[in-house]
C-alpha cells in the first residue's frame, strides 16, 4: 500500500512524498516536490494521487478534485509537436468526401500528407508518424500501394458527387486539357516514354494526364496516357468514356486549340457531344482571314460569326490584345529584317522565307496576313444559334481553370516528378494528387483563398506535447486558433 505523505523541509517548504511502510519502517518510494504556497501544495498532491493510481491501479477513498493545467516545469520533459489541427480538419473533409467509405486508412493518410507535405511515399510516411502521430508499416505501403490503384471508379464516384452537391455541377459543360508528367528516369517502356513535354523534359520518359473539370475548375474525372500520346488524340476518348459511364445525354466539352481537327470534331458529333474549341486564326484561308478582320474592324468587343467544316468559327477583336499582338510581331519583324541585313547568321525565323537557294527576304504575304489577325481571337462551337456569341467566348475563357488546377497539382501537391516505375504504382500515385487536388479545390472554392495560405494557417496551430516525468502521463497544449483560421474552418464545414 502506497500513502502520500507531506512533511516540513528545513526551508520552510512543504515536501509531498509518495511513501510505504516495510517492517515497520516508512520507505520514500518517490520526492514529487516541495511546495510553499497552498495552490503548489494542493497541485503536487494531485500529482502524487495520479501516480498512485496509475502505478498501481490503487483507487483513492476520498472523490478526486479538479486538478489545475500547472505543472511544475522541473519535473516536465518536452517531447516535441504535432500538426493535429490540420490532420482532424482534413478528416472531417474526407469524411464530407465519404473517403473514408473505401476503408483505406493509408490511402487516406497519403493524401493528407500530400496536401500537408507533399513528398515520396517513404517520406509520408516519416511525416505521418513524427508529426501526426499516426504510423504505418513501411511492409504495409509496399503491399498496398498497387491495390490502391483499381479505387480509381470509386473515388471519381465520390468526387463527382461533391461536384453535384457543393457546386451544383450538371454536366452540361465540362472543360478539359492535358499536361505531363516526367519521371526521374531515363528508363522508357509501354507506358512511360519520351514525347512532347511541358516540363521542357523531352529527353525523359513522362506520361499525359487528361483532366476534366467543371466552371469552377473542381475535377470531376482524369485518365492516364502514355508519354508519346498526342494531346489532340487524348480528347475523345475522355470525353467518351466520361459520358458513357454517367449516361449522360447532353453534354458540351470545352477545350483549347490543340485539341481541334476534322477527326476530333467529326467524332464529338457522332456521338452526340456539343463543343467549343479554340481556333488557329493562322490557319484559315485568306478569303476568310479578309472577311472577318472587315466585319470586325478593329471594335473593341466586337464579334462575328462565320459557317465552315468545324462547325460556326466565333471571332472576337479586343483592343488589348491588339496592342500585345502588335508588339510582338513588331519585334519579329524588326529581327527579321536585321537578320537579312547579315543573311550568314540567318536561321529559322518568323517573316523570313528563302528567295531561291542563296537568298532571303522578308515575306511580306506572311506579314500582311499578321496584320489582318491582331487583336483577332477565334473559337469554333456547333451550339449554334442558342448560344450567344459572347456566352461561348465566356465558357472558353473559364478553360483556364484546368491549368491553374494542373498548376497546384505540380507545385503545391509536387505531382511530379514521379519515382515509381510500375504501372499500377504510378496510377496510384496519380489518384492520390487527384484527390488531394479535389480538397484543394473544396477548400480555395469554400474559403476563395488559395491552398498555400490555409495550410499555412492550419500548420500555425501546432500541439505542444509534454510529459509530466513523475506520473509518465503526457500532456496535450494546443496554440491558439486565430479568428481567421477559425473562420475558414467554419466556411469548409469542419469547425467545432
Amino acid at each position: 500500500m502506497l500513502y502520500i505523505r507531506t512533511t516540513k523541509t528545513a526551508s520552510g517548504a512543504t515536501a509531498v512524498q509518495i511513501v510505504r511502510y516495510q517492517n515497520r519502517k516508512k520507505v520514500i518510494v518517490l520526492h514529487i516536490g516541495s511546495a510553499r504556497t497552498k495552490p503548489e501544495l494542493k497541485e503536487l498532491t494531485q500529482t502524487a494521487a495520479e501516480w498512485v493510481e496509475r502505478n498501481t491501479k490503487q483507487k483513492s477513498l476520498f472523490p478526486k478534485t479538479q486538478s489545475s493545467a500547472l505543472v511544475a516545469l522541473d519535473k516536465c520533459q518536452y517531447l516535441g509537436f504535432r500538426y493535429a489541427l490540420v490532420y482532424e480538419s482534413l478528416q472531417k473533409l474526407f469524411t464530407i468526401f465519404k473517403f473514408h467509405l473505401l476503408h483505406q486508412k493509408l490511402l487516406i493518410d497519403l493524401v493528407a500528407a500530400r496536401i500537408v507535405q507533399p513528398g515520396s511515399k517513404l517520406q509520408s510516411l516519416e511525416f505521418l508518424q513524427e508529426f501526426m502521430g499516426i504510423k504505418h508499416p513501411r511492409c504495409e505501403l509496399y503491399r498496398q500501394l498497387p491495390l490502391i490503384a483499381d479505387l480509381q471508379d470509386q473515388v471519381e464516384s465520390k468526387v463527382l458527387t461533391i461536384a453535384k452537391k457543393e457546386f451544383n455541377f450538371d454536366f452540361s459543360f465540362v472543360f478539359y486539357d492535358v499536361t505531363t508528367l516526367y519521371f526521374e528516369s531515363f528508363t522508357a517502356d509501354e507506358l512511360r516514354k519520351p514525347g512532347f513535354s511541358k516540363d521542357n523534359k523531352a529527353q525523359q520518359p513522362q506520361i499525359v494526364i487528361g483532366l476534366l473539370v467543371n466552371n469552377d475548375g473542381f475535377p470531376v474525372a482524369y485518365q492516364i496516357f502514355e508519354g508519346n500520346k498526342f494531346e489532340g488524340h487524348t480528347l475523345i476518348p475522355v470525353i467518351a468514356a466520361f459520358k458513357r459511364k454517367h449516361k449522360v445525354k447532353t453534354l458540351t466539352v470545352v477545350a483549347d486549340a490543340a485539341m481541334i481537327s476534322f477527326t476530333n470534331i467529326t467524332a464529338l458529333k457522332d456521338s452526340g457531344l456539343n463543343y467549343i474549341v479554340g481556333a488557329r486564326t493562322g490557319s484559315l484561308s485568306p478569303k476568310l482571314i479578309k472577311e472577318v478582320s472587315g466585319s470586325l474592324n478593329q471594335q473593341d468587343g466586337a464579334t462575328v460569326r462565320k459557317a465552315t467544316d468545324y462547325g460556326d468559327l466565333i471571332c472576337e477583336f479586343s483592343q488589348k490584345r491588339f496592342a500585345k499582338d502588335k508588339r510582338e510581331m513588331d519585334k519579329q519583324i524588326k529581327k527579321a529584317e536585321d537578320l537579312l541585313k547579315d543573311p550568314s547568321g540567318i536561321k529559322r525565323t518568323k517573316f523570313i522565307k528563302a528567295k531561291d537557294s542563296a537568298a532571303y527576304e522578308l515575306n511580306q504575304v506572311l506579314a500582311d496576313k499578321t496584320k489582318l489577325l491582331l487583336g483577332i481571337k477565334g473559337y469554333y462551337t456547333n451550339l449554334g444559334a442558342e448560344i450567344s456569341d459572347r456566352d461561348v467566348i465566356q465558357h472558353y475563357h473559364n478553360l483556364w481553370r484546368v491549368e491553374l488546377a494542373f498548376r497546384i497539382a505540380k507545385s503545391d501537391l509536387q505531382m511530379r516528378p514521379i519515382y515509381h516505375f510500375k504501372e499500377k504504382t504510378i496510377k496510384t500515385h496519380v489518384l492520390i494528387c487527384f484527390m488531394a487536388l479535389a480538397v484543394c479545390k473544396y477548400m480555395e472554392l469554400k474559403t476563395n483563398k488559395s491552398t498555400k495560405h490555409i495550410i499555412k494557417l492550419l500548420k500555425g496551430v501546432t500541439d505542444a506535447r509534454i510529459l509530466n516525468t513523475l506520473t509518465n502521463k503526457e500532456i496535450i497544449l494546443r496554440s491558439q486558433i486565430s479568428k481567421e483560421t477559425q473562420q475558414l474552418l467554419t466556411q469548409m464545414g469542419v469547425w467545432y
